[in-house]
């Protein structure tokens, strides 16, 4: 069975078709292309942008992300961490608020200075 999709890698949205049987990827003109279908196909993962609740600062609320893309499975989970959390001014870019979220080795971080 043949899978289709568009490679979200690169600019270039190559028009990629992968075979569901033997994961082999048609269409890309980069490796990359190759490497993404395959992952998407079997252990899809994403990067988390939120924001979380803070005190203190110019704003109620302050964003964050992921430092790496985590499985797709644990996005609600994520989201349900995220929202536990409020953070007291002063927070810089980079801050880690949760380290090794999920037991996945990646960290929530702060994406801005309040």
């Amino acid at each position: 069975m043949k899978k289709e999709m568009i490679c979200i890698v690169c600019p270039m949205g190559c028009h990629l078709s992968i075979d569901t049987d033997t994961l082999e990827v048609t269409g890309n003109n980069c490796p990359r292309g190759e490497e993404y279908a395959r992952e998407e196909l079997t252990a899809p993962k994403r990067v988390i942008t939120s924001t979380v609740k803070i005190k203190g600062g110019i704003h109620k609320r302050v964003p964050v992300k992921t430092d790496g893309a985590i499985p797709k499975d644990f996005n609600f989970k994520c989201m349900r961490e995220l929202d536990k959390i409020e953070l007291v001014s002063p927070v810089k870019v980079g801050d880690v608020i949760i380290e090794n979220l999920l037991g996945t080795g990646i960290n929530v971080v702060i994406c801005r200075d309040m």
